[in-house]
This record gives structure tokens, sequence and C-alpha cells, in this order.
């Protein structure tokens, strides 16, 4: 098992039940349905691939460059894609009148988590 993806997904996880938790007891009463929603999908994309990380740590003999740029693409897709969600959903509260350029960052976000499963996809390949 790799040792720091598993320090990775550990942290992921740990922070999507908090952010779930936030969202479910503090941020209900102060965002709209639709940014809650949007909250929502952020931390399920953060558990779906916080499972993710954990099932590529499982290829740690299989020590490849593939397994690290998945590694990678998955920790940078989860930052990108739920970070932003996250900061869009509260952008109703915060405040920040700079969010609106995240828009973008999202579905880039999203790239990297298909790239991660592409290349976890070859890394299994390879690694028979």
């Amino acid at each position: 098992m790799n040792r720091r993806i598993i320090l990775t997904a550990s942290f992921f996880g740990a922070v999507a039940v908090i952010l779930g938790a936030f969202g479910a007891h503090s941020l209900k009463n102060l965002l709209s349905a639709d940014a809650i929603s949007i909250w929502t999908k952020g931390i399920e994309y953060q558990f779906y691939h916080t499972f993710a990380l954990l099932f590529l740590s499982t290829f740690g003999r299989f020590r490849s460059r593939l397994v690290d740029f998945s590694y990678l693409c998955f920790s940078l897709g989860i930052v990108l894609f739920s970070g932003s969600l996250y900061l869009l959903a509260t952008r109703e509260v915060t405040q920040l009148s700079w969010v609106g350029i995240l828009g973008p960052i999202t579905p880039l976000g999203g790239l990297f988590l298909i790239a991660g499963w592409v290349l976890l996809f070859f890394a299994a390949l390879k690694n028979r």
C-alpha cells in the first residue's frame, strides 16, 4: 500500500465529513436550496474520489508513473472541482466578488478527475 496516497485520502475523507456536517448544520439556514445542492455535489464528488484514492493506494507494489499521475490528477481534481463548488455555493454569504471567475475552474477539475480514472485504467492494464 502506498502510504502517501492513504494519507492524502484520509485527509480528503476527513475534510469531506467536516464540510458535509458544516453544510448540513450551519449552512442550510444561510444558503438557498440551489446553493446547498451545489455544496452537496462538491461533497459527493470529494467522497467518490477519496475512495478512488484509497483504491489507488492498493497499487503500491506496482509503483509506476501511471499510478503517480493518477494520484496527482485525483488530488488536483478534488481541490479544483469540489473546492470551486464550495466557493461558488457560499458566494451568497461570503460576498466575495471574485468567486464568479471560478466557473471555468470546476470543469477543469472535472477533467483532472476523468484523467485520474483513465490513468487508473491504464495502470491496471499494465500491471496484471
